[in-house]
């Protein structure tokens, strides 16, 4: 009976061991989980924070694209300089058109003036030679009714 009881105190000592252990184990397995789940929750952030990374580094690489682009539209124009000395010939170069048409429009001018007097005169000149021919007419008509009429 002894060594039952012996035997029997063994296996409950046995077992609060395997007891002990196993609640040990939960303790340790529950600080296990919690260390996962903090490793989770900062694998998490990490990643909305990497995610931010990629949008802000895709932001600058279109900003730089952009940049790229309109510095190369930018390099194909002259610069300032050159612009205004173009410009400053183009003005000169206007202003002697502009002189260049008001001297064709006066010369124009005067033609007109010129032709107008001349197709005056081309006129008068008709009705002169018209005036002269009805004279003349007359002259011969009154020529031959003085030469057909016998003076009395």
């Amino acid at each position: 009976m002894l060594s039952t009881l012996s035997q029997c105190e063994f296996s409950m000592g046995k077992t609060l061991l395997v007891y002990d252990m196993n609640l040990r184990e939960m303790e340790n397995y529950e600080k296990i989980y919690k260390e996962i789940e903090g490793s989770i929750a900062g694998a998490h952030e990490k990643i909305a924070e990497c995610k931010k990374q990629i949008l802000q580094a895709k932001r600058i690489r279109k900003n730089r694209q952009e940049y790229d682009a309109l510095a190369k539209v930018i390099q194909r124009h002259p610069d300032r300089h050159e612009t205004l000395k173009e410009l400053e010939a183009l003005g000169k170069e206007l202003e002697h058109l502009s002189h260049i048409k008001e001297s064709v429009e006066d010369k124009l001018e005067l033609r007109r003036k010129q032709f107008h007097v001349l197709l005056s005169t081309i006129h008068e000149l008709q009705q002169t030679l018209e005036n002269d021919e009805k004279l003349s007419e007359v002259e011969e008509a009154q020529e031959t009714s003085m030469e057909t009429d016998p003076k009395p």
